[in-house]
């Protein structure tokens, strides 16, 4: 029998404390979507310096050495042979995002959905505060086609138990860099049955997508930190899932002459869509 227990709202700051608070609504991201697609993957900032700026988020290694996943201000690599380890803080990364999470809507999930219904779950609990399962994967996909506000970005955490996951991560890339679709169509994938982890990630609005993948992009971690990647599917089982709006972006480039002379302006909409699933 599917349930889903009702969303918990979470009480808004004080007025008193709003100006304390505002630096912690801030969505991070060193460089763009659109650089990595294009090869740039030199590291650029320090994992001491970009936790400096969120305790969760995703992003990836300097050469593109896996998959970067951050929780609780503990940074995960998980590389291509699927191996997860700790890295010291002076490694770099190419490319990140990253905020302070603070919850402002919780829904507390018990309910054997997929990828594409967890998705308009969130949608929906994000906008309006009701959290409304499809009774299949079908009826998620035609429920997608309904009006939704998608114009604030969002981190997500999900935390519980999952039936099934997939995820990828590529390995460490040498110089001439490939591009990134030619390396994720080299991918190595993972599965995992149920397991606790926690998924972590954000949705970038439509209009962002020169700068990020427009909708989700979600990265997982299990519970004793041995497996993880780039969320490719699942199959949820029982989770918390804690939403935080993220009204204010903040984007640093890499001051590189790679960066300055990339072509930035190709139409890349179709590799996108390869390269997120």
């Amino acid at each position: 029998m599917r349930r889903l227990l009702a969303m918990i709202p979470v009480a808004a700051a004080l007025a008193a404390g709003c100006a304390a608070q505002a630096d912690r609504d801030v969505l991070y991201q060193l460089s763009t979507v659109p650089a990595l697609m294009e090869g740039l993957y030199d590291g650029q900032v320090t994992l001491a310096e970009l936790l400096r700026h969120g305790d969760l988020g995703h992003g990836t290694f300097d050469g593109l050495d896996g998959e970067m996943v951050i929780v609780d201000g503990r940074v995960y690599q998980v590389r291509g042979d699927g191996s997860v380890h700790r890295p010291p803080l002076d490694t770099r990364t190419p490319l990140a995002a990253v905020t302070f999470f603070e919850a402002d809507h919780i829904a507390l999930v018990d309910a054997a959905i997929d990828l594409v219904e967890l998705e308009y779950l969130m949608d929906r609990v994000a906008q309006d505060g009701a959290a409304l399962v499809a009774q299949d994967a079908a009826a998620a996909r035609r429920a997608l086609n309904a009006p939704l506000t998608r114009n604030m970005p969002l981190a997500v955490r999900i935390s519980g138990t999952l039936k099934y996951v997939k995820t990828r991560s590529v390995p460490r890339q040498t110089k001439p860099y490939p591009r990134l679709v030619d390396v994720t169509a080299q991918q190595a994938v993972f599965e995992f049955r149920d397991v606790r982890g926690t998924i972590v990630g954000f949705r970038f609005p439509d209009y962002i997508k020169g700068l990020n993948l427009p909708g989700w992009h979600l990265h997982f971690v299990t519970e004793d930190g041995t497996g993880g990647g780039h969320l490719l599917d699942v199959q949820v089982g029982k989770v918390r899932v804690e939403l935080d709006e993220t009204p204010v972006l903040q984007i640093v480039l890499p001051q590189t002459s790679e960066y300055r002379s990339v072509n930035l302006v190709r139409d890349t909409d179709a590799e996108a869509r390869r390269i997120a699933r």
